[in-house]
């Protein structure tokens, strides 16, 4: 899932850990990367470590890191829920990522509060705004051609057969490893819910592949007429699908960041998001797993044209692409001090 990302922007990695196997638990993904993480190091005995998120694997490495007293950078630091097992592992993976961190690059400045709060010293934390923002801008200014743009849509419509013209689309993530069971089957019934309601709209949902998910969306979405249930896509066509469509349904991180940045409004299927300033913004709404709060979230965005359009027009809070410059900046002057 990874290979297609790295294509796009011509990263080609010099260390592949290839830690993915069958049905693999975070005790193997721990122990596996923090194991061949080490050799790595102690070749390339870098100046610093940079990590980027709240995945396991970039815990991991800052830890591995510590174990050699290398300095750490955190992309995307400060981010809380205040639940540990919400999301999870997630919230503990950045909370622990930052209690070994040299360098803070937050996205905002709730989560530079976030850090102040947590005694980390002022001096070390810098408000960047998110990488993931100067990826999808990136991308964005790609597929402005509109020989591009045809092509994308030919081939959407070629492999799966849908024609995207006409309707309104709503697209669906969901992948949480806390939602998993009662809860994910909650969402899915919220989606068959919107698609009985709403015959004149079309729901595309590319399944995630963990089986956790795709069990219970297969037997509760299967063969419901406006709901289109496809494969991963990659990375460019997601950006492009997400451009087209009329709203987001989502418990993603990243798509509650991305989505306003292309004047979609997002409904956070979540307990609780890390992510406030979208809440607050107003360009997220959280929903929960509840299936009739997600139904009546979707259908007041799709009967009221101006609190939908309010929602699709606020100011992204999460960065104006710019986040990488920021931080390479800020790490040349700190490592050449």
């Amino acid at each position: 899932m990874l290979d297609q990302v790295l294509k796009i922007f011509d990263i080609v990695p010099d260390y592949d850990l290839n830690i993915m196997t069958r049905n693999q638990n975070l005790f193997d993904v721990s122990a596996s990367a923090l194991q061949k993480l080490e050799p790595v190091l102690k070749k390339e005995k870098p100046d610093l470590v940079l990590v980027q998120g709240d995945t396991t694997t970039s815990f991991i490495a800052g830890l591995a890191a510590y174990y050699l007293k290398t300095k750490i950078g955190h992309v995307e630091a400060g981010l809380r829920t205040s639940d540990r097992y919400n999301p999870f592992p997630e919230e503990m993976n950045r909370r622990l990522t930052d209690s070994l961190a040299d360098y803070y690059f937050a996205p905002t400045a709730g989560a530079r509060e976030n850090l102040l709060r947590e005694g980390v010293d002022e001096a070390k934390i810098y408000v960047t705004g998110n990488t993931v923002i100067d990826a999808l801008l990136m991308i964005v200014e790609k597929q402005r051609d509109e020989r591009i743009q045809c092509e994308l849509a030919q081939e959407f419509q070629g492999r799966h057969g849908i024609s995207l013209d006409n309707h309104r689309i709503i697209l669906v993530t969901g992948h949480r490893r806390e939602s998993f069971g009662k809860e994910f089957e909650n969402i899915c019934r919220g989606l068959k819910q919107i698609a009985g309601h709403f015959q004149d709209i079309k729901i595309i949902y590319p399944v995630h592949l963990n089986p956790n998910v795709r069990r219970p969306v297969r037997k509760i979405l299967n063969n419901v007429r406006n709901i289109h249930l496809l494969e991963p896509l990659d990375y460019f066509s997601f950006i492009w699908l997400m451009n087209r469509s009329y709203l987001i349904l989502t418990d993603s991180g990243g798509i509650q960041e991305e989505a306003p940045s292309l004047g979609k409004p997002v409904l956070v299927m979540r307990k609780t998001t890390e992510r406030p300033e979208g809440i607050e913004a107003g360009t997220a709404i959280l929903t929960g797993t509840d299936s009739e709060n997600i139904f009546t979230s979707v259908k007041g965005l799709l009967q009221n044209e101006s609190l939908y359009n309010r929602m699709a027009t606020t100011a992204n809070p999460y960065g104006d692409g710019k986040a990488s410059l920021r931080i390479i900046d800020i790490l040349v002057k700190q490592l050449l001090h």
